[in-house]
């Protein structure tokens, strides 16, 4: 059975350098590690690429609904390849973490995110493991929708980009098992920062 790493966003040019797409971002490199390429599967909703990471066969996974229907292109992909929620990992932006902290965490709510919350919408079994992307949060309730569909500065872009590296990092961990290795890990290494 395939290990499948998705990563949510919203479709298209316009959103792909916003902070709601730290997902695709982290699925970009994964892809670029895996030397492949993405192609549309109407089918399922979103782009896949087949590739083996670290000896594990993987699918990657970028739906092309918009975030708040992530949830159909989730379950369209467990059914075709026939993964359960313990073969998935979901990468997406955290509010709730500042620029530069990012989280493995297995199970738990959707904590207020549109597209976790699709995505709870078309699962039973919520008890897949997530990236928890730090992309902090703009202070107030109101402003979250233009934060999160806005450009971080160049500095929090960075920070972004280089807690998403750390996360690669610890993809052997993950896909070997060692959940809590991989955990100690990231956790360890965004806590001390750059």
């Amino acid at each position: 059975m395939p290990f499948l790493i998705m990563g949510l966003g919203n479709p298209g040019p316009g959103y792909a350098e916003t902070r709601h797409n730290a997902g695709f971002w982290f699925m970009d490199r994964v892809a670029e590690l895996a030397s492949a390429s993405f192609k549309n599967h109407s089918r399922l909703l979103c782009e896949t690429a087949r590739v083996s990471l670290h000896g594990v066969s993987c699918i990657l996974a970028r739906p092309t609904t918009f975030m708040n229907h992530s949830g159909q292109s989730v379950r369209a992909v467990m059914d075709y390849y026939r993964v359960g929620a313990a073969e998935m990992l979901i990468a997406y932006d955290e509010l709730d973490l500042p620029p530069g902290i990012a989280r493995l965490k297995q199970g738990g709510g959707h904590g207020g995110h549109n597209g976790m919350r699709d995505i709870f919408q078309h699962t039973t079994d919520q008890n897949f493991l997530r990236l928890r992307i730090g992309i902090g949060h703009p202070g107030n309730r109101d402003a979250v929708t233009a934060y999160v569909l806005s450009r971080p500065a160049a500095e929090q872009e960075k920070l972004i980009r280089h807690s998403i590296s750390d996360a690669l990092d610890t993809l052997p961990k993950v896909l070997a098992g060692d959940l809590a290795g991989a955990m100690k890990d990231l956790h360890t290494v965004t806590e001390n920062g750059l």
